[in-house]
This record gives structure tokens, sequence and C-alpha cells, in this order.
């Protein structure tokens, strides 16, 4: 398949377009920035110039393809403080790529944090892929993507777990945000007792998800990039402390948004999340290194 990608050049865009090409599909990536560019050139990408906001230009992308996955989202708004407007920009995106797409069962697949589970009303259990929140930032976009199927295209959403980890994690990651705080301040932490859980993959891991979902995703599946089910934040922060040789303390849930950033919101949430469905549905089978394995090579701690 020739296949359009947005955020192609991003954490997870940049193990997908080779995992994409590997498995003998073309690979047309969406590209704002020369150095974008490049790096989607030298990987082996056709790039498309343009970003989120150029909607004729998304629809015409896709129009000209076999299919979308849909990785980029102005985190620059969120860092400013507009969840919703950053929300509405992806949601308008989504909608002029399954426009493009068409009603022939092309594929579109897209994302969605897990994380938004953990402030619903749902059941004290693991969350599952049949877990669904009926509307909200972000969540507008899944469920719209979901409906897509009814409109003719073979639309799926990849929920994402609040950690995707690898030597390709950018600077506005979970762990990255975490290991600035703590280098900061001199010591890692968590918050309470640091016994509440959060879901993790490895990038690879994720981006053979996406493409498995690309291939053959039934319509309106929503999918659970999960390897780990529920890793404790404490042991994340353990972890974190040894990278940089400093003590592990706890952190007061007033201090939070000065130790960790935007990632404050989310250090106290409860999250076990379940991928069993999705393993089966696809045949999906988590291979690479375990969360606090990857913490403890030095990558997370060179600069």
């Amino acid at each position: 398949m020739r296949i359009f990608v947005t955020g192609a050049s991003g954490h997870i865009g940049s193990a997908l377009v080779p995992e994409l090409l590997q498995a003998g599909h073309e690979v047309v990536g969406l590209a704002r920035s020369d150095a974008s560019a490049a790096a989607l050139v030298s990987a082996g990408a056709e790039v498309r110039r343009g970003d989120l906001e150029d909607l004729d230009g998304l629809r015409a992308a896709a129009q000209d393809s076999d299919g979308a996955i849909h990785l980029a989202f102005d985190h620059d708004a969120v860092k400013a403080g507009d969840m919703v407007g950053a929300a509405g920009a992806d949601l308008r995106a989504v909608e002029a790529m399954a426009a493009g797409l068409g009603s022939g069962g092309k594929p579109l697949v897209t994302t969605s944090p897990i994380m938004l589970l953990s402030f619903s009303d749902l059941p004290g259990r693991p969350y599952t892929e049949r877990d669904i929140l009926p509307a909200g930032p972000r969540i507008d976009t899944e469920n719209a993507t979901i409906a897509m199927a009814e409109r003719g295209v073979r639309a799926s959403v990849v929920r994402l777990p609040p950690v995707v980890h690898s030597a390709n994690d950018g600077t506005f990651g979970f762990i990255p945000t975490m290991v600035r705080g703590a280098r900061a301040a001199g010591a890692a932490g968590y918050v309470g007792d640091g016994s509440n859980r959060w879901p993790t993959v490895h990038t690879r891991d994720a981006a053979r998800l996406y493409r498995l979902a690309a291939e053959r995703a039934p319509a309106g599946s929503r999918l659970h990039a999960v390897a780990e089910e529920a890793v404790p934040v404490r042991s994340v922060a353990e972890a974190i402390g040894r990278g940089l040789g400093s003590p592990t303390v706890v952190v007061e849930q007033d201090d939070a948004p000065e130790r960790f950033g935007f990632v404050a919101r989310f250090i106290g949430q409860d999250a076990p999340t379940s991928s069993a469905l999705t393993r089966e549905l696809l045949d999906w089978a988590p291979t690479e290194v375990d969360l606090i394995a990857d913490i403890d090579a030095p990558h997370y701690f060179a600069s």
C-alpha cells in the first residue's frame, strides 16, 4: 500500500516509517519543516509538506494514498495550555483525511491516549478495548474515527499508554520530563506511596501495531498498544533515581506541578490496562525490552 503518515518524523513515526518500508509499503510522510523533510528522505519516504491546519492538503494526500496513519498532534498547543484547541484541530485533520480516503474501505488509523480512561468512572479493573468514553477532548476524535466505519472507511484507533519508551523518546515524553524534574530537584520522586500503575510500550512494538492495524484491523477497532499492563510509578521513579545517582523521595501533590511539569496531572493516576483483545485480533506480540530495563540503559540520561 501507499500509506500517508502524519507525525512521520516524530517519536513513533521515526520507527513506523522503516517498519512500513520493510513490510513492502510506500510511505508518504507529512513534514512541516526542512529538518523533518530531510529525515523522511533519508529514511526512504516521500515527503508531503504541510501541517495539521492544511486541511485541503491532508485531504489530497489521503486521496492519493491507499491508507493513512495519523500520529501527529499539536503538543505545542498543549504545553501552552490549549488542549481544547489542539483536540479540535486533531478532529478536523482526521475528518479531512477520512474525506480524502472515500468510501472504498481504505484504512485510517488514528491515535488516542489511554490515560484519559483513568479520569472516568469506569470500574476499578484493568481497562480493556471495550471501554468507551462518551465525549471530551481527544475522545471526540476517537469516537468520530470509529463512526467512520459506517462511511466505508476501514477506521481503527490505537490507544497509546502514557509511557512509550526507547532511545527515540523525545523531550516531551513522560520519562524525559520526569528525568529533567529529578535532575533539577536533585531527587527522583513520586506522589503518595507510588503504588499506582501505568501501562507502557516500547516504541518499536507500538510501530508494529500501527502497521498491523493499517494492514488488517477490522473497521471500528479500538486497539491497545500495551506491552506492560501495570508498572508501579514508584518503580519508575526509583529507576530514574538510579540513573541519576540520586535519592528517590515522596513529593507532595501541591509540589507536583513544579517537579513533574505536565506529567503532574497524571503522576498519581492508576491506569492498569489490558491489550489481550488486541493481541488476539492482530496476532500482535510485543518483543522489545521492558520499561525499567530501558530506563536502566544510559540513553535517558545522556544530556
